[in-house]
């Protein structure tokens, strides 16, 4: 038995992977056969990953655990080892804090941080009786490479917005490189292709100003979105109850896209089936240093982009179309 799980009989052992096989939504059958055998040789031969929640609502968690392709249970159990999360593991108390403790004397491990950190307030986000900084703190020193997982973390996201001093990792952590992986929640496609990155190359992928993989934040959602049509003619919705502009540019609602760096219009969520603006929501902006607080409100158009670009272009406004004009749209 591995040291990092500790002597443990095989009862309990397999008692502690059919938790884990009901936590990652696996049958039964699969306790033995995958979970057990997985687990067992993991902590030697798989690189172990610390994963840290702060203020966070888990849902950069809920968002990894319902990746499909390839699905959660095979990048946990075939990829990589996960010594501590404390949404996904089975472990509790004083036990999963020896695994944490072990893993980070040992160091070499990636680390990822979820949540914002609170810094007004030692009392705030306390885990285990110990402030969530302090924490982050401890596990960065001997990280093999840091991974901040979603806007909260990030930038400090909408918890930034509120009394507790949020702050992102790298406000925290400044003597290491940060990975900043932001939206919100956390694009699975994004967490997993670095991860995947840094495990074949053993390198930080390359990075833009604000500490976001290049090869995921580029370009602007803007820049590929399915409206831009409409934008490049000035039409723009000013009605959401009315049908003929369902398909208009949003940029009047509020639409933070041309000032948004992700590839969310070309990856796309939930397995590529949608994203905000086809839903008809316009873009928040969410993997911004300046989101929640400086996106809001979120349905306004507080850059005043929506009246440069009726001034600009031919058509104006959109209640300006003629009838003729509008049928063509």
């Amino acid at each position: 038995m591995s040291p990092i799980l500790g002597e443990i009989n095989r009862r309990d052992f397999l008692k502690y992977s059919a938790v884990t096989a009901a936590a990652l939504g696996l049958s039964q059958a699969d306790v033995v056969t995958k979970v057990s055998e997985a687990i067992a040789a993991s902590t030697s031969k798989k690189p172990p990953v610390i994963w840290l929640e702060g203020q966070d609502c888990a849902g950069c968690t809920t968002s990894f655990a319902s990746a499909l392709n390839p699905p959660a249970a095979s990048i946990i159990l075939d990829t990589i080892s996960v010594r501590y999360h404390e949404t996904i593991m089975a472990a509790a108390g004083y036990k999963s804090e020896e695994v944490l403790h072990a893993t980070v004397k040992k160091g070499g491990y990636v680390l990822l941080v979820e949540g914002s950190i609170p810094t007004a307030d030692r009392r705030f986000c306390m885990v285990g009786g110990r402030p969530f900084k302090e924490i982050v703190e401890e596990c960065a020193k001997n990280a093999a490479a840091i991974i901040a997982v979603g806007a909260c973390a990030t930038y400090g996201g909408i918890p930034a917005a509120g009394p507790t001093g949020a702050k992102g990792v790298r406000d925290i952590v400044k003597n290491k490189p940060i990975i900043n992986i932001s939206t919100c929640p956390v694009h699975v496609d994004h967490l997993v292709g670095t991860i995947v990155y840094y495990l074949t190359t053993k390198k930080v992928p390359p990075l833009d100003k604000e500490g976001r993989p290049v090869m995921y934040f580029g370009e602007t959602v803007h820049d590929n979105c399915r409206r831009r049509s409409y934008f490049e003619e000035g039409i723009v919705l000013e009605d959401w109850n009315d049908p003929k502009q369902k398909n208009w540019c949003l940029i009047d609602k509020g639409c933070k896209g041309p000032d948004t760096y992700s590839d969310c219009s070309v990856r796309k969520w939930n397995d590529g089936l949608n994203f905000c603006i086809d839903c008809g929501a316009g873009c928040h902006g969410c993997a911004e240093p300046t989101f929640y607080a400086g996106m809001t409100p979120l349905y306004s158009d507080i850059t005043g982009k929506a009246d440069e670009l009726k001034e600009k272009t031919r058509l104006g406004s959109a209640k300006q179309l003629t009838d003729k004009q509008r049928k063509e749209v």
